[in-house]
């Protein structure tokens, strides 16, 4: 089952977070001119929570929609697929509940994968989804 789809490896899937983290930062950056210039003001307290919420969601709505269908920018670049663990496509449910699972699992899921006997992160496991090495 897992053998028709070689796994990405590891240099190749923390190459293509740390280029995920240089786009990220980007987006949010945008995101954060956008409020602000909406808002005219980010300074009180309830306009720092809505700015935090919002911003949760502008990263919760990229990796989303990026992960449904199959690749963002960063795993496109690092030949980078992500499926579901029988080796189809995401749903952006499941992408969704990947995303909440790399959120709230963030570092030990990473170190799992270090252990893993597929060198899967904990993430993947949890959620039925696999990063595979792709050719484009």
């Amino acid at each position: 089952m897992m053998t028709q789809f070689p796994a990405a490896s590891l240099i190749r899937r923390f190459g293509a977070m740390l280029y995920e983290t240089l786009l990220l930062l980007a987006l949010l950056f945008i995101a954060d001119y956008l409020f602000i210039s909406l808002t005219h003001n980010a300074q009180s307290s309830a306009l720092k929570t809505v700015l935090r919420i919002y911003l949760f969601v502008v990263i919760a709505i990229y990796f989303t929609w990026f992960w449904s269908r199959g690749q963002s920018l960063a795993m496109k670049t690092w030949r980078i697929r992500l499926v579901t663990a029988a080796g189809g496509r995401l749903k952006a449910p499941r992408a969704f509940i990947r995303f909440l699972l790399v959120i709230v699992l963030f570092g030990i899921s990473h170190l799992w994968a270090i252990f893993d006997r597929d060198r899967q992160f904990l993430h993947d496991r949890l959620a039925g989804t696999r990063l595979i090495a792709s050719e484009s």
